[in-house]
């Protein structure tokens, strides 16, 4: 890395932004223009279903990766410095847990409060997430770490 540049992911923006845009799109077009009367469950299921489901994988993809990133004396922002590569705790299943948290979090609202529209855009949020987010940091994560990095990412899937 040359001296001017930065050590860190070239990631521009939070990538929490996106699924929020994702939500905030979905409700105000279901407002203007609602995609499945269908889709609506029955309140106390729908609460149960998507608010435990989201609390829990807050926990779990949420917190859980953060207290890592701490402990390790590294910040979970993308574009700050990666001293090193975690695999343990949620990173022995996907090197993206809190990106994975992302996308399953517009699932959950989705369900919460039966809007299709977020079921509709979770993918484009997903794409988005990986097209902003990902593909720089493992680039990043690439040049910096080399082969090891490049092991991890062969045994270890990128979202599930």
């Amino acid at each position: 890395m040359s001296e001017g540049e930065k050590d860190g992911a070239a990631v521009r923006f939070p990538p929490p932004l996106l699924p929020l845009v994702t939500i905030l799109a979905g409700v105000v077009l279901e407002r203007w223009w609602p995609l499945a009367a269908g889709f609506d469950l029955p309140t106390p299921e729908r609460y149960w279903v998507g608010g435990v489901a989201i609390a829990v994988t807050m926990l779990v993809l949420g917190l859980w990766p953060v207290v890592q990133f701490r402990r390790s004396g590294q910040s979970e922002l993308p574009w700050r410095p990666t001293p090193l590569i975690l695999k343990d705790g949620p990173y022995r299943f996907t090197r993206n847990p809190m990106y994975l948290l992302m996308v399953l979090v517009c699932v959950g609202v989705a369900i919460i409060l039966s809007n299709a529209w977020i079921v509709v855009l979770t993918p484009l949020c997903a794409w988005a997430l990986y097209w902003f987010a990902i593909r720089p940091e493992e680039a990043y994560l690439e040049r910096k770490f080399g082969d090891g990095y490049r092991n991890y990412k062969r045994s270890v899937r990128r979202w599930l």
